[in-house]
């Protein structure tokens, strides 16, 4: 017997579902959030890029996770403003995959940046005698390039095996955006050899940064303690501090959407769908805003270089 399937060419992304005053709320919220993503990490570029003190390996490696930090909320945030304004958005198959391409590149670039930031952190506080050797400009772009291109090879292969699925059902994602579980969900096709496929490159690629990562901060936590005096060990750690913090959102929601095992597969699940969500805003939408403030908030060098560049502008003015 045939049976007549519908293919899937558009997607219809629920969003949160819910009043009109609560979604309007959640708008608002999104939105300045957006705008001050924009603004918080766009200052640190050009703080990085214009003020000479900040022409460090460590000030470099910030100023590509704000560019990476804006890719991530591009994509994500405007459409997501556009699904709580009307209760939902469609999206086509090739913009949904195109979104979800972006979202795994931007994120794993990220993974793999946090990893060379904390080799960076490892040789300034264990190492710091061949730091200008170790972490020369060439090892910073070299190890830069290598990251944009791995997490765009791995999001490419993905995004391409997750598009050669067959969608012939419901074409209903109870998702933000377009993401891979919920896009699996949907598939009417066998996904076995796809969370094979994922499972061979996402574990490595997720693993080795977190290996790089955990290996690094166990030396500088032996080197800091060996530091007799406490201040030595406070400016010691204080120079790492902030990247702990944001290794520790980014790891702990990656982990927590992706890795950690769901009880009773309840993807499907009401409860489980809204606690996903919310997840995945923080990665998605709240860390790219987080990550400039606590760069800024716990960074003398950067704070210094604000006031410098607001005393210039206000001078200009007057004059």
């Amino acid at each position: 017997m045939q049976t007549n399937l519908t293919v899937v060419t558009k997607f219809l992304l629920l969003g949160f579902q819910g009043r009109q005053l609560l979604r309007n709320l959640l708008f608002l919220l999104f939105l300045v959030v957006f705008v001050a993503t924009l603004c918080g990490n766009l200052l640190i570029i050009i703080l990085v890029s214009t003020t000479k003190n900040l022409h460090t390996t460590m000030y470099f490696f910030i100023s590509q996770l704000s560019i990476s930090d804006i890719l991530l909320s591009t994509n994500i945030v405007p459409n997501l403003l556009h699904i709580l304004l009307n209760n939902g958005g469609t999206v086509s198959f090739i913009g949904c995959m195109t979104q979800f391409y972006f979202f795994v590149c931007t994120e794993g670039f990220e993974c793999l940046l946090l990893a060379v930031m904390s080799y960076d952190r490892y040789v300034a506080i264990c190492n710091p005698l061949r730091y200008s050797s170790i972490m020369t400009n060439r090892f910073c772009v070299t190890s830069i390039i290598i990251s944009w291109l791995m997490g765009n090879l791995i999001s490419f292969i993905i995004t391409i095996t997750s598009s050669k699925l067959n969608f012939c059902g419901s074409n209903i994602i109870d998702h933000l955006f377009c993401d891979l579980v919920p896009l699996l969900e949907l598939s009417c096709s066998d996904t076995f050899s796809v969370h094979l496929e994922i499972f061979a490159l996402g574990v490595p690629s997720l693993m080795v940064p977190t290996s790089i990562i955990v290996m690094s901060y166990t030396y500088i936590v032996i080197s800091v303690l060996r530091i007799p005096s406490s201040t030595g060990r406070q400016k010691a750690f204080s120079t790492c501090s902030s990247h702990l913090i944001v290794v520790s959102i980014f790891y702990w929601t990656i982990f927590s959407v992706y890795v950690f095992p769901k009880r009773e597969q309840t993807w499907k699940r009401e409860k489980t769908w809204i606690s996903s969500k919310i997840l995945s805003l923080l990665y998605t939408v709240f860390t790219p805003f987080i990550n400039p403030i606590i760069y800024s908030l716990r960074n003398k060098d950067i704070k210094k270089a604000v006031q410098q560049t607001f005393h210039k502008h206000t001078s200009r003015n007057k004059h």
